[in-house]
Parts: structure tokens; C-alpha cells; sequence
């Protein structure tokens, strides 16, 4: 009988230790899930935060490229309007050359012009100048000849008287 003892009492036990077992299985099996929903977190959030390191570091590589376009883009532009200008430039200098050049031209003419008048002027000058020591000397001439003939009736009156 104490065989059977054991027995009745070797089956509760065994039946506790099985509940017993079983419960650690759980335990175990809840620690388990525990660790690999904590693994699984770590990991997610790792990821999380590597994901938004490399959109930061694409993003930030877009915006370098985006930036290099537009450098290019506006390079392009102010090289075309450094062409323009400069085309502008050449065409408002020739302009301006060719003004300076027929102002030379109508300089060079009014210069003429004034030489030929102030020739003109000077030989007219000159032949009034001869004209009025001609009629200066015509005057003299007369003077000297009254002068005579008023001194030689003086003298004849003087003569005379």
C-alpha cells in the first residue's frame, strides 16, 4: 500500500509539476515573446532612426544637386546676358564711333570754311587798307598842294602889302 501512496501522491505531484511545468513553459514562453517584441522594437526604432539619417542625408544631397542645376542654370543665364550686353555694347560704341568720326569729318570742314573766310577777310582788309592810304595819300597830296598855294598867296600878299 505505500506503493500506492506514492502513487496518489506521485500523481498529484506529477500533476503539479506539470501545471508547474507548464506554467514556466508560459512564463518562459512569455518572457520569450517579451524579449523578441522588445528586440523587435529596438530593432524597428534602429531602423526608424537610420531610415530618417538617410532621408536627411538624400535630402540633403537633392538639395545640393538642386542647387548645382540651378548654379548652372543661372551661370548659363548671366553668361548669355553677359554675351547680350556685351553685343549691345559693341553696337552703342561703333554708334558712337561713327558720330565722332563725322563730327571730326564737320570739324575739319568748318575749319576749312573758317580758314577760306578769314582769308577772304584778310585780303579785304588789306585791299580797304590800300584803299584808305591811296585816299590818304590823295589827301595829302591836296593838303600840300592848298598848303603851297596858301603860302605862295601869302607870300604874295605879304609882298604886296
Amino acid at each position: 500500500m505505500p506503493v500506492k501512496r506514492q502513487q496518489r501522491t506521485a500523481a498529484p505531484t506529477s500533476a503539479e509539476d506539470e501545471l508547474l511545468l507548464l506554467q514556466g513553459h508560459a512564463l518562459a514562453e512569455e518572457e520569450a515573446a517579451k524579449r523578441k517584441r522588445e528586440m523587435l522594437s529596438r530593432f524597428l526604432k534602429d531602423k526608424l532612426s537610420q531610415e530618417q539619417r538617410s532621408a536627411a542625408l538624400n535630402l540633403h544631397k537633392l538639395h545640393s544637386q538642386w542647387r548645382a542645376v540651378l548654379r548652372e542654370a543661372k551661370a548659363q543665364e548671366l553668361h548669355q546676358d553677359v554675351a547680350i550686353l556685351s553685343q549691345t555694347f559693341a553696337r552703342v560704341m561703333d554708334s558712337k564711333d561713327s558720330v565722332i568720326e563725322s563730327l571730326v569729318t564737320d570739324l575739319e570742314e568748318a575749319e576749312a570754311q573758317h580758314s577760306r573766310a578769314l582769308s577772304g577777310h584778310l585780303q579785304n582788309v588789306d585791299r580797304l587798307l590800300q584803299l584808305q592810304r591811296c585816299r590818304l595819300h590823295c589827301m595829302e597830296e591836296g593838303y600840300r598842294a592848298q598848303l603851297e598855294e596858301l603860302q605862295e598867296e601869302f607870300e604874295a600878299e605879304r609882298y604886296q602889302g
